[in-house]
């Protein structure tokens, strides 16, 4: 009997009843798992559509009343779509080039600190992981930022902070760590120099790495508004959280003045305005994950050197 037919026989046997129960089990333990994940940002998107009287007396609903529907969060968050759409298009191109070089240098440094045949690997990583336990504070960092490195106002201030991450460089080398050394020195034997290693080897083999480093990093730009707050007085250049966030404070610090003045204004929505931001703000990073979520359990080193 051939490999092939022997693993046809073996996929295709029918399941005795201890493995089928843990199968029923399991299932409907991940498929309660998942609806408890899910639960959260269904109820931001049925608040999102309710008029905000109703949220204040009933609170969140579970499920959607007609006769409490309303769009006047989305109406006041939208109220300035080329703001919105500018501070998307920062939010975005950010997010794109900041990813591709927080993983390029990620995966570099993790390569580096992997090889074995580098003397100073382990003198470079306490160097690293020492920056996780102390930093010189705001303050100084504030200085350098703006006065010797000139982020104000500059694309510089959202990009370079997040750029390279401690955390994402020892998830890196641990990945590396575990390919086959017989590649390199193989590759070594061939010709290729360490660059040609890298690019043509180690990262086709890296891509479940690359995918988490590149999700990891993307939830970091697109979530971001400290920096902005910190550098950016240009609305230009605003980011999408940050933005929205200056909103959301705008008409909570209206209707606080309103109320101890005694001006009569018109009611603003401020839970259901908060409820809309999230939805205008993860919407696209929540459509990226389907892409990338199955290449965190797929290993592509399996098979890769025989003997």
């Amino acid at each position: 009997m051939s490999a092939i037919t022997r693993k046809q026989t073996i996929n295709h046997r029918p399941l005795g009843k201890d493995e089928l129960s843990i199968n029923i089990v399991g299932i409907l333990l991940i498929g309660l798992f998942a609806l408890i994940c899910v639960l959260p940002f269904y109820l931001i998107i049925i608040a999102s559509f309710t008029a905000e009287t109703s949220l204040i007396r009933n609170g969140y609903p579970l499920l959607p009343n007609l006769a409490d529907f309303s769009l006047d969060s989305y109406k006041l968050s939208l109220k300035n779509p080329v703001a919105i759409l500018t501070s998307y298009g920062v939010t975005i191109g950010v997010t794109a080039l900041g990813t591709f070089c927080a993983v390029l240098l990620s995966t570099m440094t993790g390569y580096v600190l992997s090889r074995k045949d580098f003397p100073w690997r382990n003198k470079f990583s306490f160097f690293y992981f020492f920056t996780t336990l102390f930093n010189g504070g705001l303050v100084p960092w504030y200085l350098l930022c703006v006065r010797y490195l000139n982020f104000k106002n500059s694309i510089a201030g959202l990009l370079l902070p997040l750029m390279f991450s401690v955390w994402n460089m020892i998830i890196a080398k641990s990945f590396m760590l575990g390919l086959p050394m017989e590649i390199t020195e193989s590759a070594k034997i061939d010709g290729a120099n360490d660059l040609v290693i890298f690019v043509k080897l180690i990262l086709p083999l890296s891509k479940p790495l690359i995918a988490t480093l590149a999700l990891f990093s993307a939830l970091a730009y697109w979530n971001d508004w400290y920096n902005c707050m910190l550098y950016i007085t240009n609305e230009n250049l605003f980011t999408l959280q940050y933005y929205l966030q200056r909103i959301l404070g705008s008409a909570e610090a209206m209707r606080i003045v309103a109320e101890k003045s005694g001006i009569a204004l018109p009611s603003i929505p401020i839970e259901s305005m908060k409820m809309s931001m999230t939805v205008i703000a993860t919407g696209p990073i929540v459509l990226l994950y389907p892409f990338v979520q199955r290449y965190f359990v797929k290993g592509l080193t399996i098979g890769a050197v025989k003997g």
